[in-house]
């Protein structure tokens, strides 16, 4: 659906983005991962064709220029925070947003989807950050657009909030939109995001699934016993890396030996074994490994 063909942007003498390119699949959701200031944002204004750049981007078979923006009829973007005019509704604004037929419709639905119609007839101006950021979210949404592009749409959003969000997201996938989302708060990319590009001071450092992602991350046991402390010495003394999480303890799973071979060690010095389990691949840590 989208894609981006050796994209470079410099600001003055300075280049921010170097040789970026990358496919975005029909359907798909895209995490776009990377330290403040490694060119997230940037990469995304020029998809949606808000700055210049050098390089080829295409949307459904369009070239995306910053002068002609007729690829972007079927695309909706949050990106940093909403501008919104301070004397209108949440309706109102969405209302003036929306194109198309049936407007009312459109935008009682996506304030329906959002949670949002506490507050859709509140003035923006008495809006709080997590409401403004629900609305600009709602804007995003409001075209039934094809890709959504959103720049760390989970900013100021509170937990209901930010699961609400996930569940639209998701629910949309499966309706066909595509997503390319831009966040710092990894634990929620990992639980929808299919593949994941990772950007390092404007440069493609991996462009990869989740999955294979997830696969080269360390795997740990989680272990509860009756003496935690000496069985955390025992290990140690054993060769084992045991670190201590939340009153159990966490031990990086050697690659080459069973579970056997470790409770083993734990039995012979009659530790009781109370509770076991293994944590699965963490997108955190397969981060920073990259």
């Amino acid at each position: 659906m989208l894609k981006v063909d050796h994209l470079e942007k410099s600001f003055g003498t300075k280049q921010v983005l170097h040789q970026i390119s990358f496919e975005i699949k029909r359907g798909h959701i895209v995490g776009l991962i990377g330290a403040n200031g490694a060119g997230k944002t940037t990469i995304m204004k020029s998809i949606l064709g808000i700055t210049s750049f050098t390089g080829k981007i295409v949307f459904n078979g369009l070239k995306i220029t910053a002068d002609d923006h007729r690829a972007l009829e079927r695309v909706g973007a949050l990106i940093e925070y909403p501008g919104l005019y301070p004397y209108l509704t949440g309706r109102e604004q969405l209302t003036l947003f929306s194109r198309g037929d049936q407007p009312r419709n459109k935008v009682n639905r996506i304030i329906e989807d959002l949670g949002i119609s506490s507050y859709a007839d509140i003035k923006t101006s008495k809006y709080s950050l997590g409401m403004r950021q629900k609305l600009g979210i709602a804007l995003a949404f409001v075209n039934n657009p094809e890709l959504v592009i959103l720049d760390e749409p989970m900013n100021g959003l509170d937990p209901k909030a930010t699961m609400e969000l996930r569940d639209l997201i998701l629910k949309k996938k499966e309706q066909g939109v595509t997503f390319l989302i831009s966040s710092h708060i990894l634990s929620e990319l990992q639980k929808i995001a299919d593949e994941v590009t990772i950007i390092d001071h404007g440069r493609l450092v991996l462009n990869s699934t989740m999955q294979d992602i997830l696969s080269k991350s360390s795997k740990y046991l989680l272990l509860d016993t009756n003496q935690n402390p000496v069985a955390e010495k025992v290990l140690l003394q054993n060769g084992y890396e045991v670190f201590t999480d939340k009153h159990l303890l966490k031990i990086k799973r050697p690659q080459n030996s069973s579970i056997n071979e470790m409770l083993k060690v734990l039995w012979t010095q009659n530790i009781l074994i109370k509770n076991i389990s293994e944590t699965q691949g963490d997108l955190e840590d397969s981060l920073l490994d990259v």
